[in-house]
């Protein structure tokens, strides 16, 4: 018996919405494979995770990483293609910069010097830190410095800054008790006016020029104020900007803040008005790795941590603000043998020369208490002997960031290994490129 006109008119309507499913599935595939290719696809991560110090034994159900749909990126302002990493020259000093920076200027790309200086404080043992400043300003290279609590270690670095115009980056603060914090119990505008008047007394006392010296007011800051400490840096910023002083907000601990903590309404806010006043307003970080043996470990979120800032700047459109990493290195007490911590010391210099507002790096500590300044004392020779000789190709610009370009080298096979970003001439090319114009 053949079935009846109404029975194949059923038919014929679940075929027609099979066939339109089947079309609407390929035509999702074929939009996702296309968006795969082109980059723009990514999987939502939860943003609570910060590292992968978050995924230990002791992480609860709600610490654990979490799967999502995936889903577009939300970046309007992507500046497309990451820049390609910084090429590492070296040559015998004197250099002459002149020459070498109108010859990277001519193929696009710029000159860059190693920015990773010295910490020091009361007591310990700066012997021959004098002799890095000068040697660095007579050869006309920028110098990193900064000093807690004994402002006459920067005098001279102020001297020479003066003498020569070098564009050194020279950084105060004076710790301990009510210097260290704001009172969180006030609102924050009341925060920074009592704590900016506190330091600007202080400050003044010290004879320091505030035209060449940067002044940070607080240090490693509770980062779960996130929103109260962006309001606190705004108005401290009006402050520094009505005053005329160089300022550096924050301070935070290494592996601080959360990405997220960035993009609280006020933090945005004081980053567009620090982007807007390069010269006067600065974000301070700490960068430890955490490891006194490797500096590198879990890169980028120790060590390398600043690109993820800029990260929220490019996300939101925000120029990249000034970055003074005002401590750094290994552990607070012990750091490697001076070759394995040269060789360390190298990989971070060509990282941090990719990114042109990132002033420098000060490495801990040259001061008394914490066991560590006759260790940190005798980079002093081989740091200055590298700045003097070595030296960075990078490309101007602004790209997306790429933290896997910077991946630091394996230190168990050093010898085995070409030098991070390195050369032995300027002929020869390191494992680490970027496309150069043939001369």
């Amino acid at each position: 018996m053949s079935p009846s006109p109404a029975k194949l008119m059923k038919v014929k309507m679940v075929l027609k919405q099979v066939k339109n499913t089947l079309a609407l599935l390929l035509l999702i595939i074929f939009m996702v494979v296309g968006l795969i290719i082109s980059g723009r696809l990514v999987i939502a991560a939860d943003s609570n995770i910060s590292h992968p110090d978050a995924m230990s034994s002791k992480a609860t159900n709600s610490q654990l990483p979490r799967a999502f749909l995936p889903m577009l990126k939300k970046d309007p302002f992507s500046f497309g293609p990451s820049l390609a990493p910084p090429i590492g020259h070296t040559g015998a000093p004197p250099l002459d910069l002149g020459a070498i920076q109108k010859n990277f200027q001519a193929r696009g790309h710029d000159l860059a010097f190693n920015k990773i200086g010295f910490h020091l404080g009361p007591g310990g043992n700066p012997t021959g830190y004098v002799n890095w400043l000068t040697a660095l300003d007579t050869a006309g290279i920028p110098f990193f410095i900064k000093s807690v609590d004994d402002a006459g270690r920067l005098d001279g670095a102020v001297a020479l800054a003066k003498a020569s115009n070098v564009p050194h980056t020279i950084v105060f603060r004076r710790s301990g008790g009510e210097y260290e914090l704001p009172d969180y119990n006030k609102t924050p505008a009341a925060a920074a006016t009592e704590h900016w008047d506190r330091h600007i007394a202080n400050f003044v006392s010290t004879n320091l020029d505030r035209n060449y010296v940067w002044l940070e007011t607080i240090n490693e800051v509770d980062k779960n104020r996130s929103e109260w400490l962006g309001e606190f840096a705004l108005e401290t910023a009006k402050l520094a900007l009505r005053d005329g002083y160089k300022w550096a907000a924050f301070g935070w601990s290494s592996g601080e803040p959360e990405p997220y903590h960035w993009e609280t309404p006020s933090m945005l806010a004081f980053l567009k008005l620090a982007s807007q006043h390069p010269d006067q307003l600065a974000i301070a970080l700490h960068e430890y790795s955490l490891n006194s043996d490797d500096l590198g470990e879990i890169y980028p979120w120790r060590v390398g941590r600043l690109q993820k800032l800029f990260e929220i700047c490019d996300k939101y459109g925000i120029p990249r603000p000034t970055v003074l990493i005002t401590e750094f290195g290994w552990t607070y007490n012990d750091l490697p043998t001076v070759n394995k911590a040269m060789e360390q010391i190298e990989w971070a210099a060509w990282l941090y020369s990719a990114y042109p507002t990132v002033r420098g790096a000060a490495i801990w500590y040259l001061g008394g208490w914490f066991n560590i300044e006759n260790q940190t004392q005798a980079l002093i020779a081989p740091v200055t002997d590298y700045s003097l000789a070595n030296y960075f190709e990078y490309v101007p610009g602004t790209g997306d960031i790429n933290t896997n370009l910077f991946d630091p080298p394996p230190w168990l096979v050093l010898d085995q290994r070409p030098r991070p970003g390195i050369t032995t001439s300027e002929e020869i090319q390191p494992s680490f490129v970027l496309p150069v114009d043939s001369d």
